[in-house]
């Protein structure tokens, strides 16, 4: 009887250790997950090379200086992109104007192939005068998706160019040294919005 329950209490020893152990575990990882969410250290975002929607050129090293808030998406997208571009706008609204200056809003493409410089140029004219669309060649937009951590997927359809691509939905705040700052999820309110951005434009 005595040896049994000694056998039990040494198998229970040995469970909490292991519990203990992977508490331990979990806690360092979702603190380094959490640090590098929201410390800018590199893990999202860097370098890129895109075009605008006047057709140019641009990389990451042409805005140094500058904050850019940005977000991925894509023209034809029925009701998340324009809805969260028009939440980007209304928050950058709510800044005061020397903040406002500091902030370039940008809508970069997941759809590179139906979405070029022209179509970006009407379709961000039409949330403020001063967002940046980018779009590229599909190598290219790959790469920034990458750098930034973006989902995309096409979904399949009868018609080849009437698709429509499913895709991760996210702000990303970017500092003038060209580090990632914080980001802002989908769901996320207008309010919440504009508080962090004011936290960082001081």
């Amino acid at each position: 009887m005595k040896k049994g329950r000694s056998s039990l209490l040494a198998i229970l020893a040995v469970a909490v250790v292991v519990a203990l152990a992977i508490g331990a575990r979990l806690a360092v990882w979702t603190g380094a997950e959490h640090q590098s969410a929201s410390s800018g250290n590199g893990a999202i975002g860097g370098a890129f090379t895109l075009v605008d929607h006047q057709g140019r050129t641009v990389t990451d090293q042409d805005f140094r200086g500058r904050w850019l808030l940005i977000y991925f998406g894509y023209t034809f997208c029925p009701d998340v992109c324009p809805t969260s571009l028009t939440l980007m706008t209304s928050a950058l609204d709510r800044l005061d104007e020397v903040q406002r200056a500091k902030v370039t809003p940008v809508f970069v493409t997941v759809d590179p192939v139906r979405d070029t410089p022209e179509v970006m140029a009407g379709y961000v004219s039409a949330f403020t005068a001063d967002m940046v669309g980018m779009t590229g060649s599909e190598e290219q937009v790959a790469a920034a998706m990458k750098a930034f951590k973006v989902y995309a997927a096409k979904v399949k359809s009868d018609d080849p160019t009437a698709y429509t691509v499913d895709h991760s939905s996210i702000l990303y705040l970017i500092g003038p040294d060209g580090r990632f700052v914080q980001h802002f999820p989908h769901g996320v309110g207008v309010e919440d919005i504009a508080a962090g951005l004011k936290k960082h434009l001081k």
